[in-house]
């Protein structure tokens, strides 16, 4: 199911000047990642997207072939015709890997803590300003974690989850902050090279999260995301354990 388009002033803002078509590919590759644009949604016209992103037709061009010879969109013509999104990003498991070997265990926990605070306020303006058809929405798209199969459809139903409980607060400064969380940690979250995380147990803590939220209840929202997330950096500070112990035995060989 395609949600509304919504998140258009993130996904399509305009560019640094620094930035080219390659910083295009980057901003639509994580925005699918991310669950923000979903496979069978159309992108906006060409002329749009050059307005919005602030480049050249060429430049455009070129990043949306990038894209696709990367197969994640393709171009249909004739009436209903359009660019479309067409598989999720492949999950490459040695950026991923490098990333919990360069990255460290406090700088693990340091994301943690802030993805708690910004969760925290979340749910509790959440219960304030949720409007009945965001909590259908939001159980949705807790189950979709469960049914998706791959770590790439795991990933954008997670970050998507999280992302839309932020926009149910009302506040697009938390939205844009969730975004930017969910963007530095939810594919190292689900790729799995040693340690798998366990898509039920999220799934279920999803689905409390909204009850609490439904229910008006901030402080069990808050209780019920922080441990959630506390879950979540526990289990990346093991995979970076194991993946470092593993590479402490192979250059000791």
């Amino acid at each position: 199911m395609a949600w509304p388009t919504s998140f258009e002033p993130q996904i399509y803002r305009p560019l640094p000047e620094i930035e080219r078509a390659d910083a295009i590919v980057d901003r639509i590759t994580k925005a699918i990642a991310l669950g923000l644009l979903e496979v069978g949604q159309r992108l906006p016209p060409e002329a749009a997207l050059s307005e919005m992103f602030g480049v050249g037709g060429a430049t455009l061009r070129e990043a949306l072939g990038e894209l696709r010879n990367q197969g994640v969109v393709e171009t249909r013509r004739g009436r209903s015709g359009g660019t479309f999104v067409v598989n999720q990003p492949q999950t490459q498991a040695d950026t991923i890997r490098d990333w919990f070997l360069s990255t460290s265990i406090s700088e693990i926990r340091d994301i943690g803590d802030e993805h708690s605070a910004i969760s925290a306020m979340t749910v509790r303006l959440a219960c304030e300003r949720a409007e009945t058809h965001d909590f259908d929405r939001l159980r949705e798209l807790a189950r979709a974690l469960v049914l998706a199969t791959t770590p790439e459809e795991r990933s954008p139903a997670d970050s998507r989850f999280h992302i839309e409980l932020a926009v149910s607060a009302q506040s697009p400064r938390l939205a844009d902050a969730e975004i930017r969380l969910q963007n530095e940690t939810v594919q190292q979250l689900w790729t799995p090279l040693d340690l798998a995380f366990d898509p039920e147990s999220a799934t279920a803590e999803h689905l409390e999260i909204v009850r609490a939220v439904s229910q008006d209840q901030p402080a069990k929202a808050q209780k019920l995301v922080i441990e959630h997330i506390r879950r979540s950096i526990f289990h990346l500070i093991d995979v970076k354990l194991t993946l470092g112990y593993a590479q402490s035995a192979h250059i000791g060989q």
